[in-house]
C-alpha cells in the first residue's frame, strides 16, 4: 500500500515537472513570437524614419549638381611662340581688413589669408623677326625681344583663409577675401619681380638660343 502511494506521489512530481517545463517553454515561445511580431511591425517605421532622414539631409545639404552649357564660343585664336625660361613659386600672407580700430570688436571685418602662387617669365619668340638676326663675319648677332611675364597667378588649391574675425554688429564683408585674392597676386608678382624675375629669364632664355643655335652650326653667338 505504502508503495503505491509512493509511485503516485512520483507520477504527481513527475506532471507537475512537466506541466512546469512546458509552460516555461510556451511563455518563452509566446515571448519571442511577440518579439518577433514587434520587430516586423517596427522595421518598416524605422526604415520609412532613414528614408525621411536622407530626404531632408539631402533637402538640407544638397550636393551640387553642374550643368555646363552645351553651347561653347571660341572668342580668339592666336598663334603662341612663348618660351618660358623660369617659374617662381611664392607664398605671401595677406592681412584685408575694414573698420579696424576703436570700434574694430564691433564693426570690423578682419581677415588673414595664405596665399601661394607662381609666376612664369620667358621671351616671346613671336616678336623675333629676321632683321633681328645678323651675320657679322663668323659670328650670329641676335637681338631677342625682352623678357617679360606670362603668367602670375594663384594656386586656389593651396590658397586659403587662415584667420577671420568679424565684429558683433557686422556681417562678413563678401568681396573682403576677393580683394585679399587680387592684393596676393600683386604682391607675389611684386615679391618675383624684385628678386629679378626678368633679368633671370633673360639670362636663361639667351643659354638655351644659344645652345639651339650651337647645334645648327652657328659656332659664335652674341646677344645684343
Amino acid at each position: 500500500m505504502e508503495n503505491k502511494k509512493n509511485t503516485g506521489k512520483t507520477l504527481i512530481i513527475i506532471l507537475l515537472v512537466g506541466l512546469i517545463v512546458a509552460t516555461i517553454g510556451a511563455m518563452i515561445f509566446l515571448t519571442l513570437s511577440i518579439r518577433r511580431t514587434i520587430v516586423a511591425s517596427i522595421s518598416p517605421i524605422q526604415a520609412a524614419n532613414e528614408a525621411i532622414s536622407s530626404q531632408v539631409s539631402q533637402l538640407l545639404h544638397p550636393t551640387p549638381t553642374i550643368i555646363p552649357d552645351p553651347v561653347t564660343i571660341i572668342r580668339d585664336i592666336q598663334s603662341m611662340a612663348r618660351l618660358e625660361t623660369i617659374q617662381y613659386t611664392v607664398e605671401k600672407v595677406i592681412t584685408a581688413e575694414v573698420n579696424q580700430g576703436v570700434f574694430g570688436p564691433l564693426f570690423g571685418d578682419k581677415l588673414l589669408f595664405v596665399a601661394h602662387g607662381y609666376v612664369v617669365a620667358g621671351v616671346d619668340l613671336s616678336k623675333l623677326s629676321v632683321e633681328d638676326l645678323q651675320m657679322d663675319g663668323d659670328v650670329l648677332r641676335v637681338a631677342l625681344p625682352d623678357a617679360e611675364v606670362f603668367v602670375a597667378t594663384l594656386n586656389n588649391d593651396d590658397s586659403y583663409v587662415y584667420d577671420r574675425t568679424t565684429g558683433l554688429f557686422r556681417k562678413s564683408d563678401p568681396d573682403l577675401e576677393t580683394d585679399a585674392r587680387q592684393a596676393a597676386e600683386e604682391e607675389i608678382l611684386r615679391a618675383a619681380l624684385e628678386d629679378g624675375i626678368l633679368e633671370q629669364a633673360q639670362i636663361n632664355a639667351e643659354a638655351f638660343i644659344e645652345r639651339l643655335l650651337n647645334d645648327l652650326g652657328y659656332a659664335v653667338v652674341l646677344f645684343d
